[in-house]
């Protein structure tokens, strides 16, 4: 593909909230030291749930961000996006008052919305005092538009504005489909990410019942176990990540720091199975060669991989398949890690989450480990970084999402230049 006159758009700030953390600093603090932030949840014993570990944000203050009026009519999810967003746009000390705010625009993931916080308090109401005590603002916090819509409010942007749901690849495909938007030239900025609040009672139950979660109740702290051999599921998280997106004209017209160039995008359909990936790898390897394709970018260029790595038994085979399938002996050399053994599965907000994740490594040059890694599995072979970070030169990162539905989405950032 010939990429030479389309626009380039590059990072210019970073925001994030998640179990471990409740900023970019202290998230990438926590990762690069291999801090857990899984734990026990009470309710899911009181419940008799199977699954009791979740990786819940703590201490998470919306006043601090939102007039305490505002943040009360708010799901949590866009609570955490709008958190996300503020702390993205003070990152790249963007004054969006000398910006066209018609050039400015949103566009957030999320996978839930505020479904799963809303819906079970509602019904309960409902049933127990009458239709006319069920909150006018409901409707309103259920709907996933919500979390762009109070950003879109806060800031005043009056551009593209769109909302993307496919699961666990929407934080990701959330940035991608943004930076199609500025590539199109319909904006010269957008805030984009991913945003997700899933440890409702509610939520808890349907992680219950779905099969593919963790069990592993009295170790909560290694109950996320991507790619070793003991692993038993998913531990679900919640949190956002939001990336400020820009020309890369408009962001040198202002002097901004840069930390990536989003230099490829692409995303797929696994039709194999609505929550298992296709065993063969084939769909993921697809859809990460099309990023490579996209960016301009070959196999042996990648010098890290942010996996999708959710520690399911079958997840996990298949991406370090897919891997293989797409960077053939290069696979063996790549460092891979996954943020999820320490944040959990934020769903919706995960992709972009690692995103953030991504940009931090390549100006760092450090890879944050992945956690619990005690046993290798003989299926998963690869480089993944155990336990420990390590330093490295990160010129050229991909980034991998895979969700329910069969829904992939992969980016390709690279260093600025």
């Amino acid at each position: 593909m010939n990429n030479n006159h389309r626009q380039r758009v590059v990072i210019t700030g970073l925001g994030a909230l998640s179990p471990i953390g409740l900023d970019v600093p202290s998230n990438w603090e926590s990762l690069v030291n291999g801090r857990s932030g899984t734990h026990f949840e009470q309710i899911a014993l009181d419940q008799g749930f199977t699954c009791q570990v979740a990786a819940r944000v703590k201490h998470f203050k919306p006043e601090e961000y939102l007039p305490a009026r505002e943040a009360r009519r708010m799901p949590r999810f866009a609570q955490f996006a709008v958190a996300g967003a503020v702390q993205a746009v003070r990152d790249a000390q963007l004054d969006l008052q000398q910006v066209d705010r018609e050039r400015v625009g949103v566009l957030i993931g999320t996978a839930f919305g505020g479904a799963m916080d809303e819906s079970q308090d509602a019904a309960k109401t409902l049933f127990e005092r009458g239709p006319m005590k069920v909150s006018p603002f409901y409707m309103v916090r259920l709907l996933p538009n919500m979390a762009a819509h109070h950003i879109s409010c806060y800031f005043d942007t009056r551009g593209y504005t769109n909302t993307v749901a496919v699961a666990c690849a929407s934080g990701t495909q959330a940035i991608g489909e943004a930076v199609e938007v500025i590539r199109r030239g319909k904006a010269e900025v957008m805030l984009a990410g991913g945003a997700e609040s899933q440890m409702s009672p509610l939520a808890l139950a349907s992680m219950n019942v779905i099969g593919g979660f963790s069990t592993r109740n009295d170790r909560p702290a290694s109950a996320s176990r991507p790619f070793e051999k003991s692993r038993d599921g998913i531990v679900g998280g919640e949190g956002a990540g939001v990336v400020v997106l820009e020309t890369l004209e408009h962001a040198l017209r202002r002097g901004a720091r840069i930390y990536a160039e989003v230099l490829g995008y692409a995303t797929s359909s696994d039709t194999s199975h609505v929550s298992h990936p296709d065993p063969s790898g084939q769909a993921a390897a697809r859809v990460m060669q099309w990023a490579l394709d996209d960016a301009g970018v070959t196999a042996d260029q990648i010098d890290y991989i942010s996996a999708h790595a959710t520690a399911t038994v079958q997840g996990d085979v298949a991406e370090t398949r897919a891997i293989k399938l797409a960077f053939g002996e290069r696979a063996y050399d790549i460092p891979i890690n996954a943020a999820k053994s320490m944040t959990g599965h934020m769903s919706g907000g995960s992709g972009a989450f690692e995103t953030v994740i991504c940009c931090k490594t390549i100006e760092t040059g450090v890879l944050h480990p992945t956690i619990n890694y005690e046993d290798p599995d003989p299926e998963c072979d690869l480089n993944y970084v155990p336990n420990v970070a390590r330093q490295a030169q990160v010129r050229y990162a991909l980034n991998n999402s895979f969700g329910f539905g069969g829904q992939n989405a992969c980016l390709v950032l690279g260093a600025p230049s």
